[in-house]
C-alpha cells in the first residue's frame, strides 16, 4: 500500500509540472502573437490602409517627414495623436 501512495504522489508532481509547462507555453504563444493586433488601444484612422508588420499606415509612408508630420509631429514622436513612430520604427527615422 505504501509503494502505491509514493508512486501516485510522484505522478501527481509530474502532472502538475506538465500543467505549469503548458500554461507557460500558452502565455509565450499569446505574447508572441500580440504585436499583430498593434499596441494596446491601437485604433488607426480609416485612411491608414497600408499594413506593415501588423501596423496600419497612411499612403506616403515612404516619406514620413513630409506625409506623417501633420498628425505624428515634426519629430514623429507623437504630435496631436500621441503616437510616436519610433515605438515601432526605432531609430530608423
Amino acid at each position: 500500500m505504501m509503494k502505491f501512495r509514493v508512486k501516485f504522489k510522484d505522478k501527481m508532481k509530474d502532472s502538475a509540472a506538465g500543467r505549469v509547462l503548458i500554461l507557460v507555453l500558452m502565455l509565450v504563444f499569446i505574447l508572441a502573437c500580440e504585436k499583430e493586433d498593434g499596441p494596446s488601444g491601437y485604433n488607426p484612422p480609416a485612411d491608414h490602409t497600408i499594413s506593415q508588420e501588423g501596423y496600419m499606415h497612411k499612403s506616403g509612408l515612404d516619406n514620413p517627414l513630409v506625409n506623417c508630420v501633420d498628425c505624428h509631429g515634426a519629430d514623429l514622436k507623437g504630435g496631436s495623436v500621441g503616437v510616436s513612430c519610433y515605438e515601432c520604427h526605432g531609430k530608423q527615422w
